[in-house]
């Protein structure tokens, strides 16, 4: 590469050429014919010597050479003088004397840019589009792209935007600093940007000019010699560093701004001072800032995105201006991208060079843009124009950039800019169309290796196989998943990977990191374009496997986190993925709220090891489903040593175990109910006594039912205070316990239909925070030891003598308020637990005198897909839910309100018939009576 700061720079050997040709050639004088040999040796002598003196006395006299004194050469002019009348004739003296005075002329006129420059001449005239539909739809596009930032981000006229405050003072010492790039290959356009930017309002403080494999490198260095001025330089190489030099170049600088400019641009004298100051605001300081631009295209009614230059589209885009359609820049504009001049700190154009570009040929306008939004946060803007005032105008010619897009006029090269820009859509590239009409799917799929495809397949396939559910699949590409493999493994055709339509995204990871040994590329690639992809299409789940690559899954989790509409990061071990295909059945609302709940696993427990063993063993080999759940185990003071070696030695991988044991023996009541207390409203608690046994399906079912009827913003179930693992196989509170099969009660809704219970279960039970904090205040205020002093007495209920029992307190409240529990109903009423009736504080208690038959209370643990068993393969909606009172007997919710009212015996006295008393949810405390109806 070569660097010419000033044509007086010139090398000795450069003089001593021209001399040659003047003396030696040019000016040579015919030798006169007098045989004297003599005279000949002797004028070649002189020549040679007054050739030596010239060319020292011309180093001394350079600019470039300072000396406190110059050298003496009166010597060699008193020789001279003495010697050249005696060897000399005076004829031939005087033809020397023509020669040396045409050598000075030539060493020492400078040369001046009308001797050198050319200036290109273009005879066109700007055509405008004749087809009156295209200009209608064109304008249309532009005027809703420029009311829709008007109402987002605010658009300015140029007055508006010269009025706003800028950091940089374009007459005062806090002058910025720019410097101009001016790329040339073989325009003849050079003079004219000079002449302009000398003329500018702003004056620059240095104009580099590259040539990089030009033709013309000799005739450009000319020129910028002749304008003697050391701001402007000139840099030169035999290679071709294509489009991307210039901005190589403008690393180098040590200016504030950098203004790169292509050579079919003229700018206006006062562009320099406009860019400088809009650069200076607060809203566009961290922008690039341009005087032509392009929107790129919208989706089509087929799903599709077109060709940026399909012919006869609206949905093609838009290149702005463009005087074929009569559209004029009178506001400031944000563009995908920016043609022919780039204006930007210095400090932005680093991010050009993150990601390796899509090719070196064409198309570093639209990386620019990408890569700054990608990782800068950085915006590209078309400036506004005074249309009355040249000056102000990016090109004052405007006509050499307006002629064509020189570098994408040929099929092939569009072809590669439309692979490139739907790369960069692909990789999270936020779109004008993307910004205007953002998406909303139900799950954003990512996977960052083949295998991890392959897991993630079938909870792929029935999102997208469900109807009104939209799911995509993101896959790291390069050497990590290559996309044509990844469509592969899901049996797609390859083509899916090149097809401009939404389906799978391929990040090229493996161009950003190549062989990098940091985790650092990975992490900034994954988390930019995931950014970018949610902002686009707005998830309301990021879903991966739990053993996902720790430097991914920390970047999955950060760019979950950017959306402020709220997407959830599912991490699904990748046995339990095929054990979720409901979440397919949810609506997005709930999806969303995937890892608000936070369920903890309570065991109460005295001494029976064997017992403590084996529901240990069922829940470590339960599928769970990436939440952490803590556990705690709740003894009371009289606990055995064989039970305490057996909860020490437990560990447990899913969450913190805490371990929690009385002093004073307190009993079943308050082992249980002191078991746990919830820390918020997102906190529920699983109560198992030791004796219980849980299916492997049991989280599922409890993750399942709480989205789906708790966490669905459009499902409202006030009344509904817990989750049942069990389904009861009697009707424990009438006196004769008759049985009961909810298979053949509901036969006529769906055989296997869950339904709502006024009756608490307390062999296996999620409890909702806020009606646990109500039952606590509840029983403090109506704990009695003696069952008859209770003043709460349901008709017809067993509960009315039930001594020593939460669970009699608990129903009590649920019955006065109209509260109920969710029960499963499976063939054979299997369930997600069991209770083995083993000898406790109350089975074979001294006190009880109820005969219990095992058969009665043990049901067998669902251990396949409980899925397929409900109704229509899923959940069914809450308003399809059947409710029944604490007898079984089918009531509505407002029903079972109803009863509770009439009995009237809650801690707060109700007059009225349809009145129950509500709570403060925070507290649990009772605050008044309100109506139902």
């Amino acid at each position: 590469m070569r660097f010419s700061r000033n044509p007086n720079n010139r090398s000795g050997d450069y003089l001593e050429g021209m001399l040659s040709d003047y003396v030696g050639g040019k000016a040579k004088v015919k030798a006169t014919k007098t045989g004297c040999s003599w005279l000949v040796t002797a004028l070649t002598c002189l020549q040679l010597a007054f050739a030596v003196y010239a060319t020292i006395l011309l180093y001394y006299m350079s600019p470039s050479v300072e000396l406190r004194t110059k050298p003496e050469f009166t010597w060699a002019t008193r020789i001279a003088r003495n010697m050249k009348q005696f060897i000399i004739p005076p004829h031939v003296h005087g033809r020397y004397q023509e020669a040396a005075s045409l050598i000075t002329a030539e060493i020492f006129s400078p040369i001046t840019p009308s001797q050198v420059c050319e200036h290109e001449r273009i005879d066109f005239e700007q055509k405008k589009s004749s087809d009156v539909q295209m200009i209608k739809l064109k304008k249309e596009l532009y005027d809703e792209i420029l009311d829709f930032q008007s109402k987002i981000i605010g658009t300015e006229t140029l007055s508006e935007l010269m009025a706003m405050k800028s950091q940089w003072d374009m007459r005062g010492p806090n002058r910025p600093k720019v410097t101009v790039l001016l790329n040339h290959f073989k325009r003849k356009t050079l003079c004219s940007q000079l002449d302009s930017l000398l003329q500018q309002s702003l004056p620059f403080h240095q104009v580099w000019v590259l040539s990089f494999g030009s033709p013309n490198e000799h005739s450009l260095k000319r020129i910028v010699e002749s304008y003697n001025d050391s701001r402007i330089s000139f840099i030169s190489s035999s290679y071709d560093f294509k489009y991307y030099g210039r901005f190589q170049m403008a690393l180098q600088t040590e200016a504030d701004l950098v203004y790169i400019v292509d050579d079919d641009m003229i700018p206006g004298k006062k562009m320099l001072q406009i860019l400088s100051h809009v650069a200076g605001t607060e809203k566009y300081k961290n922008s690039v800032l341009g005087s032509i631009g392009r929107i790129l295209p919208f989706r089509q009614k087929d799903f599709t995105f077109p060709s940026y230059r399909k012919f006869r589209s609206k949905e093609a885009g838009l290149y702005l201006p463009d005087p074929a359609y009569d559209i004029t820049v009178q506001k400031i504009v944000r563009v995908d991208f920016l043609s022919s001049s780039w204006f930007l700190s210095a400090e932005l154009v680093k991010a050009l060079f993150i990601e390796t570009p899509f090719t070196f040929m064409t198309g570093e306008d639209l990386h620019l843009s990408y890569q700054l939004q990608k990782y800068r946060n950085a915006g590209s803007f078309v400036l506004p124009v005074d249309p009355t005032d040249k000056e102000t105008w990016g090109d004052s010619e405007h006509r050499l950039a307006y002629v064509s897009e020189t570098t994408v006029i040929f099929k092939d090269i569009v072809q590669v800019r439309d692979d490139q820009w739907w790369r960069a859509l692909s990789a999270g590239y936020v779109t004008q169309w993307a910004a205007m009409y953002p998406q909303k799917i139900d799950a954003l799929f990512y996977a960052h290796s083949i295998d991890e495809v392959k897991a993630l397949a079938p909870l792929l396939e029935k999102f997208r196989s469900s109807v009104g559910k939209k799911a995509y699949i993101v896959v790291s590409g390069g050497n990590f998943c290559p996309c044509e493999d990844a469509a592969a493994a899901l049996n797609w055709a390859k083509s899916v990977c090149k097809e401009r339509r939404f389906k799978i995204f391929d990040l090229q990871i493996g161009a950003l990191s190549g062989a990098s040994n940091s985790e650092v590329p990975v992490l900034q690639a994954v988390y930019s374009s995931l950014k970018g992809l949610i902002k686009i299409h707005n998830p309301s789940v990021i879903i991966t496997v739990t053993d996902i690559d720790p430097i991914v899954k920390k970047a999955l989790k950060m760019a979950s986190e950017t959306n402020a509409n709220g997407t959830a990061l599912v991490l699904l071990p990748r046995s339990s993925v095929s054990k979720v295909l409901w979440m397919a059945d949810l609506r997005s609302t709930a999806l969303q709220n995937w890892n608000r709940m936070r369920i903890s696993v309570n065991i109460i427990t005295q001494s029976r090891a064997p017992s403590l063993r084996r529901l240990l063993k069922s829940l470590s080999d339960a599928y769970y489903i990436g939440d952490e759940i803590p556990i705690s185990f709740n003894m009371d003071s009289k606990v055995d040593e064989a039970t305490i070696k057996v909860v020490d030695s437990f560990e447990w991988l899913h969450g913190p175990k805490t371990l929690r044991r009385r002093i004073i023996q307190g009993g079943l009541i308050r082992a249980v109910s002191e078991s746990w207390y919830p820390t918020s409203d997102d906190d529920f608690g699983l109560l198992l006594e030791d004796d219980i046994e849980v299916s492997p399906y049991y989280y599922l079912w409890i993750k399942y039912a709480l989205l789906a009827y708790h966490y669905d913003p459009q499902v409202s179930i006030p009344e509904l205070s817990s989750i049942s693992l069990y389904t009861p196989r009697l009707v424990e509170v009438v006196k004769e316990r008759p049985s009961w099969n909810p298979t053949e009660f509901f036969n006529r809704i769906h055989p296997n239909t869950p339904y709502l219970h006024q009756l608490p279960c307390s062999w296996g039970a999620v409890f909702f925070p806020k009606h646990w904090r109500e039952f606590y205040v509840y029983m403090n205020m109506r704990f009695t030891e003696d069952a008859k002093a209770n003043p709460v007495q349901i008709p017809k209920s067993r509960t009315n003598g039930w001594q020593a029992s939460w669970k009699k307190f608990l129903i009590d409240m649920m019955y006065l308020r109209g509260y109920v529990s969710l029960y499963p109903n499976f063939p054979n009423q299997a369930s997600f637990s069991t209770n083995h009736m083993e000898p406790g504080a109350h089975i074979s208690a001294k006190d009880n005198v109820v005969r219990h038959d095992k058969a009665d209370f043990e049901v067998p643990l669902l251990t396949k897909d409980f899925r397929t068993l409900l109704p229509n393969g899923k959940l069914p909606p809450a308003s399809k839910l059947p409710s029944l009172n604490l007898f079984n007997q089918p009531v509505s919710l407002i029903g079972l309100k109803a009863a509770g009212a009439k009995l009237g015996q809650d801690v707060l006295p109700c007059n009225n018939a349809t009145e129950i008393v509500t709570v403060d949810h925070i507290t649990g405390l009772p605050r008044q009576c309100s109506k139902f109806i």
